[in-house]
Parts: C-alpha cells; sequence; structure tokens
C-alpha cells in the first residue's frame, strides 16, 4: 500500500502527481496515477502542456447518443456536454484551461439565450488555451457571444457604446488603476465596426449561428491616443499595445496564481510568473510550465489549500466512480447539480464571473455537496468504486485502521486530520476487520458506506 495519506511532511510522489492532476485538470485515476508515477513528475507536465499530442474526445460517439448536445438548443445540454468533455478527455489541462479562461472572459447564456454560440466561444478558448495572449484577446474581440454579451455591435462612428473596451481593461487584461478614462474611450473607438452578422440556419427549428463581421462604414477611422500611444489604432492595434504592458503581465499571472496555486497571492510567486509572460510576449504555455514547476505549486502548504469549485468537485467525483465514461442519458441531470451547488456553468451571475474560495461554500450548498457525493461513493457497483474494491481485496485482511487508511490513499491520497482520521477508524472497528477476498457483498458494503464517510468530511471539500 502507499504511503499513508495522514503522514505529514514532504509530499510523496504519489502526493504530487495527484495534486497535479486535480490542479491542472479533474483528477485522475490511481491507475491513471501510476502511469503518471512511472515517467516523472516533470514528463508528465510536459505532456499535459502539449494536449495536441493526445487524441479528441471522440464527437461522432457523443453526437450519435447525444443529439441535443450537437444541436446545442438548451444550456443544459451544452453544460451535460462539458461535463461528459471533463470526465473524458484525454487533454485535461486543456479543458482546465477553457475553464479558467471562461472564469476570466466570463459571457453568460442568460442575456442571449443562445447557448451554442456559448459553447462556440468555450471551442475557442480550447483551441487558444496554451497559445499567445495577443491572439486569445483578438480572438475574444471578434467572437459573437461576447460582443452580444457587452453590446459591442451597438458600438459605431456614431454613437461610441465603451462596455467591451472598458471591461476587456478592468477584468480581462489590466485591471482597475493602469488606465485612464480616456484610454476607456479610446479603446472602445478602436472596436467600432466590429459586429456580427447571422448565418443561415441549419434546420426549421434553434438559433441561427452568429459570427463576426467587421463593418467599415461604422468604425471610426480617427486618430487616438492609447495607454500612451497616438496612432489611427484599430482593435488588433489597442490588442498589441495591451499585452506589452507590465500590468497586463501582472494581471493575467495574478489570476493564473489564484486559480491553479492558493486562494491568497504570493507576491514573489506572480513576479516570476508576469516576468516570463513579459520575456514570452504572453506565452501561456511558457507561463504555465512556470507555474506547474514552481515551488509554491508543488510546496506542501499548496496541497488541498484551495476550495473545490462545484465544477472540480463533480468533474472530480465522476472520473472517481467511473460514471459517465460511456453516454448515458442521464448525464443531463448530473450536470444540474452545477447549478445546485452553486456554478451555474456557462452563465455566470455577471462580467466579474463567480466569486471563489470560501464562497463556493455555504449551509445548503455544502448539504448538496455531501448528499450527492456520498450516495455516489456509496455506489459500489460504480465501476470507479468496483476498482476501489478491487484494490482493497487484494491487500488480503485489513484492521479497521488500514481499511481506512486505504480507502484515504485510493480517493486521493487525501490527508485528513488526526480527529478526522479517529472518528473514520471508529466507524470503521463497527465491524471489525474486514476481508474481501471472499467476495461477500456485506463486506463490499461497508467499504461503500466509509467511503460515504469520507465524502462528508470537511477535508474532501478542498483540491
Amino acid at each position: 500500500m502507499a504511503v499513508s495519506a495522514t503522514v505529514r511532511g514532504q509530499l510523496t510522489d504519489l502526493e504530487l502527481l495527484a495534486h497535479l492532476f486535480r490542479r491542472a485538470g479533474f483528477s485522475a485515476t490511481r491507475d491513471e496515477l501510476d502511469a503518471a508515477l512511472a515517467q516523472g513528475y516533470e514528463a508528465t507536465v510536459e505532456e499535459l502542456l502539449h494536449p495536441e499530442r493526445q487524441p479528441e474526445v471522440e464527437l461522432d460517439l457523443i453526437y450519435r447518443f447525444y443529439p441535443d448536445m450537437k444541436e446545442a438548443r438548451e444550456i443544459y445540454s451544452t453544460q451535460s456536454f462539458w461535463l461528459y468533455r471533463m470526465i473524458n478527455t484525454k487533454r485535461p489541462l486543456q479543458e482546465k484551461m477553457a475553464l479558467f479562461w471562461h472564469c476570466l472572459f466570463a459571457t453568460a447564456h442568460n442575456k442571449s439565450n443562445h447557448p451554442q454560440q456559448v459553447q462556440i466561444q468555450i471551442d475557442k478558448f480550447r483551441q487558444h488555451a496554451l497559445g499567445d495572449f495577443t491572439t486569445l484577446l483578438l480572438e475574444l474581440s471578434k467572437d459573437p457571444a461576447m460582443i452580444h454579451w457587452l453590446d459591442n455591435q451597438e458600438n459605431t462612428n456614431d454613437v461610441s457604446n465603451e462596455n467591451y473596451g472598458r471591461e476587456l481593461l478592468e477584468l480581462f487584461s489590466m485591471g482597475i488603476g493602469n488606465y485612464t478614462e480616456d484610454d476607456v474611450k479610446d479603446c472602445a473607438r478602436a472596436f467600432t465596426g466590429w459586429g456580427l452578422r447571422n448565418l443561415v440556419n441549419t434546420g426549421p427549428f434553434g438559433r441561427n449561428v452568429w459570427e463576426f463581421k467587421f463593418y467599415p462604414e461604422l468604425h471610426d477611422y480617427g486618430e487616438k491616443t492609447f495607454l500612451g500611444e497616438t496612432g489611427n489604432f484599430d482593435g488588433g492595434d489597442v490588442i498589441d499595445i495591451i499585452v506589452k504592458q507590465p500590468a497586463t503581465a501582472q494581471f493575467i499571472a495574478r489570476r493564473l496564481y489564484l486559480f491553479f496555486v492558493a486562494d491568497s497571492p504570493d507576491e514573489a510567486a506572480i513576479e516570476k510568473l508576469a516576468r516570463v509572460f513579459a520575456q514570452t510576449g504572453g506565452d501561456i504555455r511558457a507561463v504555465m510550465r512556470e507555474l506547474l514547476l514552481s515551488e509554491a505549486f508543488r510546496s506542501e502548504a499548496a496541497l488541498y489549500a484551495m476550495v473545490k469549485s462545484p465544477v472540480d468537485h463533480l468533474a472530480g467525483l465522476m472520473r472517481l466512480v467511473g460514471e459517465y465514461r460511456f453516454p448515458k442519458y442521464t448525464i443531463e441531470k448530473t450536470a444540474r447539480e452545477f447549478v445546485y451547488m452553486g456554478q451555474d456553468l456557462m452563465n455566470p451571475p455577471s462580467v466579474e464571473g463567480w466569486h471563489t474560495g470560501k464562497e463556493w461554500i455555504d449551509t445548503g450548498i455544502l448539504v448538496e455537496r455531501v448528499n450527492f457525493t456520498a450516495a455516489a461513493m456509496g455506489d459500489i457497483d460504480k465501476p470507479g468504486i468496483r476498482r476501489i474494491i478491487e484494490r482493497l481485496r487484494e491487500q488480503g485482511e485489513l484492521s479497521p485502521e488500514e481499511l481506512v487508511d486505504g480507502c484515504l490513499d485510493l480517493v486521493g491520497p487525501l490527508r485528513v486530520a488526526p480527529g478526522t482520521r479517529t472518528a473514520l477508524v471508529i466507524f470503521a472497528e463497527q465491524d471489525g476487520p474486514l476481508d474481501l477476498r471472499g467476495g461477500d457483498r456485506a463486506g463490499e458494503e461497508r467499504v461503500g458506506a466509509l467511503l460515504s464517510l469520507i465524502a462528508a468530511t470537511r477535508e474532501f471539500q478542498f483540491v
């Protein structure tokens, strides 16, 4: 059996790799961790940083079983589509980065009532997830869901609309205090005429798909002064200027750190990330390599130090229990847990996105988390739970302490406080030692009951 998850001190290789997959993906099964152990941490990081080397999710299979996901007429269809991808992707960092950009460039279905268009935006985030920031901002500025979300189709040389220009500077790239109101105005002028048009509908039902269209007759071709530079700028020129700013390097570095490393900033660690961003001209892959190999990310202090977002919680849970590895119609019902747990995926509450950290937890949401998770982990017929049982079976007779440590190891490894472990051991002691080699279902049900209890612990709510 692996080193006990209750041992304190330096991280084991297994703990470090499990931490990597929780933060840079949506957790990993023990079989996946064993494969990663064989190639080592640095090689695994490099593999994650190059998702293009791995096959895509089988879209034909999805569309055959879930035609509603292809048509994307309802938000629930697009949410369940994304959940299926999170569970089954062989490109976990690409999927996690798409989630990061969605949280940063928050665009909601509730205004457009066009879930397919938001899904198309997420596809763009996936495509450019680890590319250069200049290209990503340019694609964002041309994205129809974003144009509609921040009203840039109403931004013309006759009547300027500053919504997109303001949020591009405030929430998407630089942050408050690094630009003036005049910069906002001239930024908006640079994006005049950047609008959208409808494509021909592909069927008798649903919405028309939008695409970007530049309207030259609506563009302001006048001279503009932006962040200290003057010229006849358009949106692309403005983006080039933004990406060069030290404030942009700091802003993106900080947001990446707070998403992947810790809820509280470490200024020295953020400065290192910002330096890589500046030196590479905004190469996100290079910044993420620095982050994942950093001491801050690999430290014991980072282990289980962040509250799981509902997305992390639900996708990681489904991977752990082995659910939806093949299409099942119940996935839409499961995906609605995003909403019940407080993160209405693809439908953030405002352009600010979601407030994270401890705000993910309140009494109602915690009850929902515990009840749903305990039911899933207590179902001994689920493939992932069967695999845990089989691994425990291979260890022969287990004392209550060994049973608890074995379960904690196989769901994480999960470190728990001494008081938590004591409570779990007391529960396991009620029926004495366990030997699963006899194959009796009652013994397997004991494992399911213990896993359900682990799901209710405080420690299980962290990532």
